[in-house]
Parts: structure tokens; sequence; C-alpha cells
């Protein structure tokens, strides 16, 4: 409750910084430029050349975008831009971004905010290194720093959004608002054809010849490696908004809608764009990788740059979408409305097509098309219309139904289990016990994306070493309600709750053990040696797990691969063939060896034990016969939970009952027999 009660106190609040002082400001301005006056009251200012003129703004970027860093706090950097939009000088004024208060220090993030100087707010401007070895288009990059790699994007992202608000106000006459965020109460019934019609779904093709006319008279017009017949499609585009939920769920196929729904939750100022592509361009070049801003897209509102970036989300279309859509290139990119993207009005996602001409060294050419989007105000909340709610309020709101539904089942668990002599000695256990299985898997895992992960934890451990940033885990209320109510089991019964009842993988090996003995598969049950060893994998796993998070963190979300829940629950399986012969194979050993992960490598099972600490009773019924001499519920635990002397080892124990319904049933339990024996004869 302590670890529940300070993940809400941890939820930033009150972020925005107030401007400095002019006091302040005039020290850091050095000739031959001097501070003008203020234009705006959230610290924007004008910049003075020597003789007196106008030459530029200076502002701070806490005011004007107080993005949270893994602090909880924002990072405020001074920005001094020239008239044309080409950064002067960015210095950093304070930051508690805890890798470099406490290790790398503050000369990497200071070396990092001098690559800014000469660059232009006009210019695509990303973190990272162009991958492939090539140059990314108009993409220039910017050197992040090893290990800091999070807080780095915070501070770009921090510049991108206060330079760019400013760009819009002072540069092009555009007041600087809140943008639209997409209504989730607007309900609209949406077909593809309706989309089509109402410019919902926009289209862009080109077509070979258009392409060599564009190249006509270059060094590159004969360099097409592969030309194609003229009228042929090099890009046939549809691109589709994916922000309003009626428009996601008209193009989208259940499973693809529900990853979006889950990333929107996650990143709830992300707007998320689909591209559909059935001409050769491919919308990527071949050195592409996942989750990277793409080299062969752009986008531009107000003749300004957006920062787009990819998904990595696998998008399946709608079943109703035309046969052409079905097997073409797919992808989704993210837009950041935190930067002053506003989907309501004119932007242009521009695609580039590239010609190479000579063999060593060649020169790179190119062609822009662009495509014009926008959608209607109507699927929009406004600055004038309603205020928008929370992110975390608006997930609890737009999980309502189903965080009900859960509520009220897990209540009904709790209660069933309070009374668990009655409900293992019930004729129907087994019954009722398949029947909650079965729940867990269909409504906690596959419908409410509920499957806990060892990422979460990890999650916490780093937000907490490096200062703050938890309030994201609100953004998904319903996974957080079952972690609430599994850190409730850990003090009512240890690891069985969670390990036992609600674990929708776990609950799937089980189905499957049940399966392999009804089709008479031989059962290997590993000697006390053996087993007692490949107890030990989990908490391996688990303390490798932690290793990362301080020693690699970017590589933490590969390592954490090692559990299968988000191949088999979030992804249904389909994902590359390694992943899905690692969560399928576990399952096909768990019909010969029961639940073998939950019980050997599992690193969320290795906490959970470690959880055991906080159990408060021996909850498990115990006779003084029990281990000396009856060894009858030692021989029949399934998870070998029991040690030789009878002693129940809670920390292994997944809470099945059924050392409970041999303990109260005359029929079963040894020492109840022979007490019956010995009556029958004393009468």
């Amino acid at each position: 409750m302590r670890w529940l009660i300070l993940l809400f106190l941890m939820i930033p609040v009150g972020l925005r910084a107030e401007p400095l002082l002019r006091e302040a400001l005039e020290g850091m301005i050095t000739a031959p430029y001097a501070l003008g006056q203020p234009l705006n009251d959230q610290g924007v200012w004008s910049l003075l050349n020597s003789g007196g003129g106008e030459a530029g703004y200076v502002f701070e970027t806490g005011p004007l975008a107080p993005l949270p860093g893994f602090s909880g706090q924002p990072i405020n950097i001074l920005v001094l831009l020239d008239l044309e939009g080409t950064f002067i000088e960015t210095r950093l004024l304070s930051h508690n971004e805890p890798i470099f208060v406490s290790g790398l220090g503050e000369a990497p993030l200071r070396q990092f905010l001098s690559q800014y100087r000469g660059r232009s707010i006009n210019q695509p401007l990303v973190v990272g290194s162009p991958y492939g070895g090539g140059q990314g288009g108009d993409l220039v990059y910017l050197d992040g720093v090893t290990k800091a790699t999070a807080s780095v994007r915070i501070a770009h992202d921090s510049i991108l959004a206060a330079t760019l608000a400013v760009a819009r106000e002072r540069m092009q006459g555009l007041t600087a608002g809140p943008p639209p965020r997409p209504d989730p109460d607007h309900a609209e019934a949406l077909d593809w054809p309706t989309l089509v019609a109402q410019g919902l779904a926009r289209h862009l093709r080109v077509t070979n010849a258009q392409v060599d006319d564009a190249f006509s008279g270059s060094l590159w017009a004969d360099d097409d490696p592969d030309p194609g017949a003229p009228q042929d499609a090099y890009l046939d585009l549809w691109a589709i908004d994916l922000g309003p939920p009626a428009i996601a769920a008209a193009v989208l196929a259940p499973d693809s809608l529900a990853e979006i729904a889950r990333l929107t939750q996650l990143s709830p100022d992300d707007e998320m764009i689909l591209l559909i592509e059935a001409g050769r361009h491919g919308l990527v070049g071949p050195d592409f990788v996942r989750n990277t801003a793409p080299d062969l897209i752009g986008a531009t509102q107000d003749g300004l740059p957006l920062a787009l970036r990819d998904a990595d989300v696998l998008a399946e279309p709608h079943p109703d979408l035309p046969d052409d859509l079905q097997d073409a290139t797919r992808m989704v990119l993210r837009l950041d409305r935190r930067l002053g993207f506003d989907p309501t009005r004119d932007w242009q996602l521009v695609l580039r097509a590239e010609r190479q001409h000579g063999m060593f060294q060649p020169e790179t050419g190119h062609r822009d098309f662009a495509l014009t989007m926008a959608l209607p105000p109507r699927f929009f909340l406004t600055a004038t219309g309603p205020a928008p709610a929370a992110p975390w309020v608006e997930a609890l709101r737009n999980r309502r139904a189903d965080l009900i539904a859960l509520a009220g089942g897990l209540a009904l668990l709790l209660a069933l289990l309070s009374r668990q002599g009655w409900l293992a000695g019930h004729r129907q256990f087994t019954a009722i016990r398949l029947t909650i299985l079965a729940v867990v898997i269909g409504f906690v895992g596959f419908w409410g994306q509920g499957q806990l992960s060892i990422v979460t934890p990890l999650a916490v451990l780093r937000g907490m070493m490096q200062g703050g940033g938890l309030s994201v885990l609100l953004y998904d209320p319903f996974s957080l309600l079952i972690w609430a109510v599994a850190i409730i089991g850990l003090v009512l019964w240890g690891r069985g709750l969670f390990c036992g009842w609600l674990c929708p993988y776990g609950a799937m090996q089980e189905f499957a053990h049940h399966a392999g003995q009804r089709l008479g598969l031989p059962q290997w049950r590993p000697s006390r040696r053996v087993g007692r060893a490949l107890l030990w994998s989990g908490p391996a796993a688990l303390v490798a797990l932690i290793a990362t998070v301080f020693l690699a963190p970017d590589r933490v979300e590969t390592l954490a691969e090692i559990e299968p829940f988000k191949t088999a629950v979030t992804m249904h399986f389909l994902r590359p063939w390694p992943y899905a012969v690692w969560a399928i194979g576990w399952l096909l050993l768990s019909m010969v060896w029961f639940k073998g992960f939950c019980r050997s490598l599992c690193p969320l099972g290795a906490l959970m034990r470690a959880g055991d600490l906080l159990r408060l009773r021996r909850w498990i019924p115990r006779r003084t016969e029990c281990g000396s001499p009856c060894q009858l519920c030692r021989v029949r635990c399934r998870y070998d939970a029991i040690a030789p002397k009878g002693q129940i080892r809670y920390s292994e124990c997944f809470q099945c009952l059924d050392c409970v319904t041999i303990h109260d049933d005359p029929a079963q339990c040894v020492p109840l027999i022979l007490r019956a024996r010995a009556s029958r004869r004393a009468a």
C-alpha cells in the first residue's frame, strides 16, 4: 500500500516553471547581442544586435514546453534564436536528471546542447546516428549521450517544442495554444468508402513516368535501377490519421486497434498516422531501423518540419479494406502534438524518391512528392471546447467498463479464495478453477491486455533510480489494478494469487498440461536435485535484468523478451518466428512438464517469490502427522512446494489448493483415515 501511495504522489504536478527575471537574463546575453523587451508573459524576449536593431528572440524551454524528464521536472534550457530561425545558442539553465546529477555529470549534456548552434529550425533535427552508414535523407543527426538516451531526447523535444512555438507565433503570426486532442467520446459509423469520400483517407499516386519527369535533365535521369512500365505505380500511398478512435476502428483489425489504443494510453500526446503503400517505393530504405525516424518520409506544417518517428506497430488492416491494400506495405508513424502539431490544419506528408549515380562513392539525388493532410475539427477537442482531462483520467474513462468488470471479477475471486476450505472441497472445484483460468486468458489477457510483466517493475526501478517519471503507469489502469490486487495477494497468501490464478500465460500452460494428459503424453517430473537447480534459473534471469537496468538500460526491453508474455498475449503469437517458437515451445513443453516456465525461468515469478517476504500468515492448514509419517500432499504437489518434513514453501506455492482438498477430505487424508479406523475399532 505504501508503494501504491508513493506511485500516486509521484504524478508530475505544476511542471510549468516561472520565467527568469530581466536581471538574471541580462547576465547570460553576451556581445554582440543584448536583451531587448519582453514579448509575452511566457518569458519570450527580443534579442538586439550591437546597433540596437532586432536580431532574434530569447526564451526558456521550461515555461513554454514543460515536458517532464525522469526526475518528473522539466529540463530548462535558454535558447537564442535569430530572425531566420537559426540557433545562436542553447545553454543549460537547470535540470534534475539523475543520470547527469549523480552519474555522468553535466558536461555531456552541455556538449550535446552545443550541437544546435548554427542549425536551423527549418531542418528536421533528430537525435541519433544515420543507420546503414547513409545520410538519412534531409534528416540532421545530433550525437546523443551514451547511457542517457532518454534524458537527451527529452531535452531535444523540449527545445523543439519551445522553439517551434516561438517560430509560429513570432515569425508566422500563428497564436500558440494547446493543440486539439482526439475526442474519445466522438462516435461515428465509418467504413472505407466513407473515409475516402470525406477525405479522411488521403491518396497519393505517382507513376514511374512522373518520377522520370521529375529527374529529367539531372545527373540521375537514367539511374532508375528498376524502371518498370511508365504507367505503373512508383508510389501508391494511402495515409490515414488514426488519432480519432472512429477512424482507427474503420481501418485496423481488432488486434492492431487494441495495440494502438495501448500505445495511445502510454503516450497520450502522440498522433498515430497509418501509411499503406502498394507501389514500389516501399516507404523506407533497406537499412531502416524500427522505432527511429524514417529516412524517406518527412512532414511539415506551416513550412516547419514535424518530428516523425516509427511507432513499431505491426498494423493489420481491417478485413473490409480493399484487397489491394491487404497485402500492401504498412507503417505507423508518430507525431507529437506537444511540439505544436495540429491535425485539424493542413500539413504535408512528404515522400522522397532517391536515385544514386556512380558505382564508387555514388552521388545521391532525390525528388519529393507531397500529400496534404488534415482532419475535420469534429473529431477533436479544441481549446474553445470542453477542457481535456488529464491523460490518466482519460485512460480511466476510456476503460471504465473493463475496469468495472475487472474489479467485480477480482472481488469475486478474493471472496472465493478467502473461503479456501469450502472452495477446495466443492465437488465442482476443478470446473470452477478451469472456468476462472479461461476467463483470465480471454478477458484479462487477450481482451484487457492485463498480462503483468517484469518490464513494469524494471521501469519502476529505473524511474526511482533516476528520480521519478512513474506517472506513466497510471495510463494503463487495467494492469495497475491487477498489480494492486497481486500485491494484496502477496500479503495474504504469497505469490499464489497472481501466479496461480491471475497470470494469463500461466493459465495457458495449465490448459496445455491438461491437454497433454488427455492425449496420454508421458509426464516428466524432474528429480528433487534437478528441480531445485531449475528453480534458480528465474532469480538468475531477474538479477541479469536488474543489472541491465544499471549497466545497459537501452538493452532492457530486448533482454526482457525472455518472457514470452508479449508474444503470446499482447501480439497473439503474430511475431517473427523466433519469438513465436519461444512462446509456443514453452506451452508444448508444459504438456509434459507441468508449468515449466513458471517454475523455472520466469523472472516475474522470481520477483513474486521475493515478495513472499510480505506474507503475514501461514494460511495452508497442517497436522502434526504431515511430513512424518504422511507424505501424500508432498507427493501429489505438482509444484514441489512441500518440503519432505511437511512444511509449505510458500515462495513456491501457486495456491492450486490441491493440498487443502486432501487435508480436508476424510477419504484422502491419511491421518483422518487412520483416526477413523481407530474409532471404528474402539467402537
